[in-house]
């Protein structure tokens, strides 16, 4: 393994709100690492805005980069494809736990079962997901459960993550490593 990727940590956790940055930075924490990035990409284009989102992201990224597309199954894609040689960027994860939600699936064991696979995977691991919990509290039950299974995940991965960084206006801050 390569000096630069060992500088890497095995888990970095970066939160910020919409257009804060954060995936633009992530992706600038990975690609310190020699070529070779795996991107697991959360997000389905449930509709044409969102499929502009999605193909704006994949167009900034350049060569070196290998995308799988993986909406609910993230802790058995991520146990299959990490490897001690090549960092993956996962964006994101409020967007998986929608659409775990929308898939009716227990968030809760998930998100377990994330956690579980993280210390063992073979190669660094950054996560991207957005900070929802610092707006108001939403009108609707399933907003309010979003929020909720988001702000206990984040206190989950971050509290096991060797790095964390929110970012605002572009500018990270590091809290923790």
């Amino acid at each position: 393994m390569s000096g630069r990727v060992a500088a890497l940590q095995p888990v970095t956790l970066v939160l910020g709100g919409a257009r804060s940055g954060k995936s633009g930075f992530a992706e600038s924490l990975v690609t310190q690492a020699a070529p070779s990035w795996l991107y697991i990409a959360t997000g389905q284009a449930w509709d044409a805005e969102m499929g502009e989102r999605i193909a704006r992201h994949q167009d900034r990224r350049g060569d070196g980069w290998t995308t799988i597309e993986e909406p609910l199954d993230l802790a058995s894609v991520l146990k299959r494809e990490s490897r001690p040689d090549r960092p993956v960027l996962v964006d994101c994860l409020t967007l998986w736990l929608t659409n775990l939600m929308l898939a009716d699936k227990s968030v809760d064991l998930e998100v377990d079962a994330l956690l579980a696979a993280l210390p063992g995977l073979a190669g660094p691991m950054v996560l991207v997901s957005n900070e929802v919990g610092l707006g108001i509290v939403p009108e609707n039950a399933m907003a309010r459960a979003f929020r909720d299974h988001a702000g206990r995940a984040h206190q989950k991965i971050a509290a096991i993550a060797e790095t964390v960084y929110f970012v605002t206006a572009g500018l990270p801050l590091k809290m923790k490593g």
